[in-house]
């Protein structure tokens, strides 16, 4: 049986009567929404409330809670969105459950979590809660935690792999290219991100995606942004040292192509988001007939656009790749794209005959995506992942 198949023989309710999955459904998004102005003080009271009940679980978490209560909200909000939509929903959880390996969570947790978290909605509901509010919440928590541990009972690979710090490079004061090398294979597929944990930032776990397709020398290469208050990507930018260890979980996110396909690609990448395409590149030439692919790589100035001279170098491999600069100022040569991404995509019409894929902030997604739709591009060809942990 496959981790998917165990995964949904836990959510029976939901698989089987989408009558009841509707109606469960409907009551926690009405009552998730009523919530939303109390977001912080929900995650505050539902961590206080997990760590008197079950006190052990205080030592998997570390000591600055902020991220920790942010990732919590977006956890619950993704859950509330796809409840009664199997086949976002089933990925999603078999994902989490094999990355809270390694954290240290055992079985038991789930049911000190679930238990916390509907307290923590009682508590915040007021004149909202009632029986059948609690029932609903019960229900839909108590399958979410079955699911979990199925997932990560079906998991046989590492909880965790160790890799080495092989180089790193600073790029102005902000940005660092960092290697690692692994002393096994970590099994990820080229599009994919990885949880981290630093020397310098123990139990604060952070989310990169290679730049690399995966490679014999088991080498990952990440690109790092030093983000405003960012105390674990600052310390990753300017702290790392040649021989540090990192800790890195299992592989995560859905974004991909398949294998053989037929139309054409169109990549789209923001910032650090050109990682992740490149990667995808890497794979592509790989195979021994790469889809005609057109790649837009954007930022506000030319100075963004770091990683633009590896990109470009990957179309040397022959005719079936373009890239294409685009930046928001007037710096850069004459010949780039100006604008936002959203902007030089969307001039060249709806591209209906590609597959899309789009890595960039959740505000360039958000805005690249709705004005694709609105260029008539279809939905269904549109591949970005929907949630990510940071």
């Amino acid at each position: 049986m496959t981790t998917r198949e165990l995964l949904v023989a836990d959510l029976p309710s939901l698989q089987k009567d989408s009558t009841r999955t509707s109606r469960l459904a409907e009551i926690v998004r009405r009552s998730w929404a009523a919530l939303e102005p109390r977001m912080e003080d929900l995650s505050r009271h539902f961590y206080a409330t997990l760590f008197a009940r079950a006190p052990e679980t205080r030592d998997l978490f570390p000591i600055n809670m902020d991220i920790q209560r942010s990732r919590l909200l977006r956890a619950i909000v993704h859950v509330v969105q796809v409840v009664d939509e199997t086949e976002q929903l089933v990925p999603f959880l078999a994902q989490l459950g094999r990355d809270h390996r390694k954290f240290g969570v055992v079985a038991e947790h789930y049911d000190a979590v679930s238990n916390a978290l509907v307290s923590a909605i009682a508590t915040f509901a007021g004149d909202g809660w009632s029986a059948e509010v609690e029932e609903a919440w019960t229900e839909i928590y108590g399958l979410v935690g079955d699911a979990m541990r199925a997932a990560a009972a079906a998991e046989g690979g590492p909880a965790f792999w160790i890799g080495r710090v092989v180089d790193h490079r600073r790029i102005g004061w902000d940005l660092a290219i960092i290697t690692l090398q692994t002393s096994e294979r970590l099994p990820y597929r080229a599009g994919q991100y990885l949880s981290v944990e630093t020397p310098q930032r123990p139990r604060l776990w952070r989310y990169l995606s290679p730049a690399n397709a995966p490679s014999p020398e088991n080498l990952l290469e990440f690109h790092v942004r030093a983000v405003p208050g960012g105390w674990v990507s600052r310390a990753m930018v300017a702290h790392t040292r040649v021989g540090d260890t990192w800790r890195l979980g299992p592989p995560m996110g859905r974004m991909h192509l398949q294998p053989s396909g037929d139309r054409g690609v169109l990549m789209i990448a923001g910032g650090t988001g050109g990682a992740p395409i490149r990667s995808l590149l890497e794979d592509l030439r790989g195979r021994p007939s790469p889809p005609p692919t057109q790649v837009f790589v954007g930022g506000r100035t030319w100075e963004d656009l770091y990683d633009l001279p590896a990109l470009r170098k990957l179309t040397f491999g022959g005719p079936w790749l373009d890239v294409a600069a685009v930046v928001e100022d007037e710096s850069g040569p004459l010949d780039v794209e100006r604008g936002t991404l959203a902007d030089a995509v969307t001039r060249y019409g709806a591209w209906a005959d590609h597959d899309v894929l789009i890595c960039g902030s959740p505000a360039m997604i958000r805005a690249t995506v709705s004005r694709m739709l609105v260029a008539g591009t279809p939905l269904d060809r549109i591949g970005y992942d929907p949630f990510t942990m940071d």
